[in-house]
């Protein structure tokens, strides 16, 4: 496993990983679960480095079911799954002007994005300045106050004019 970047804690038999374990791969996701003859094998959940996680039945390595969750807690659902249908406006820009190749990020609507102010947010009907607590449109008209509510939210979800990591908390997305 060292040569592969790989490590696992848990139970062994002869040698090979069986029993309850974490098996980690090199891009931080982690397997929980059971394991058999070196393979994943019984119920486990893979939990992905973006907060998503996958609870599955695997036999032999091969998973036989599961589903999928994402990391701010919506489940996939393969028939009858009412998101990013024609009737979602989340992703209207997509859907009318195409999904952008490979390595290049839609981060608003408006393409290019507009350059943020310093110390300031984009709300996505303007700029928020939490010092002022002001929401202002893109030319810099004044929109309205923001109240701790909407204070809370911006800062918590909206994107800055700084570059700081942003990532999931993988302690939160356990099962």
């Amino acid at each position: 496993m060292e040569f592969t970047g790989s490590s696992y804690r848990g139970t062994y038999k002869n040698g090979r990983m069986e029993g309850r374990g974490e098996y980690t791969l090199p891009t931080h996701t982690t397997y929980e679960g059971e394991m058999k003859d070196g393979m994943f094998h019984g119920k486990g959940v893979l939990h992905f480095p973006n907060g998503g996680k996958y609870e599955g039945v695997w036999e032999n390595g091969i998973c036989k079911e599961g589903h999928y969750t994402f990391s701010d807690g919506l489940k996939y659902e393969e028939t009858d799954w009412d998101y990013c249908d024609g009737y979602d406006r989340r992703f209207y820009t997509e859907r009318c002007h195409g999904l952008k190749p490979a390595g290049e990020s839609q981060l608003t609507n408006a393409d290019p994005p507009p350059d943020i102010p310093d110390g300031c947010y984009d709300c996505g009907d303007g700029f928020y300045d939490p010092n002022t607590r002001v929401v202002t449109d893109y030319t810099g008209c004044f929109l309205r106050n923001a109240d701790d509510c909407e204070h809370e939210w911006i800062t918590r979800t909206c994107r800055k004019a700084w570059d700081e990591f942003v990532g999931s908390d993988p302690g939160n997305s356990r099962m």
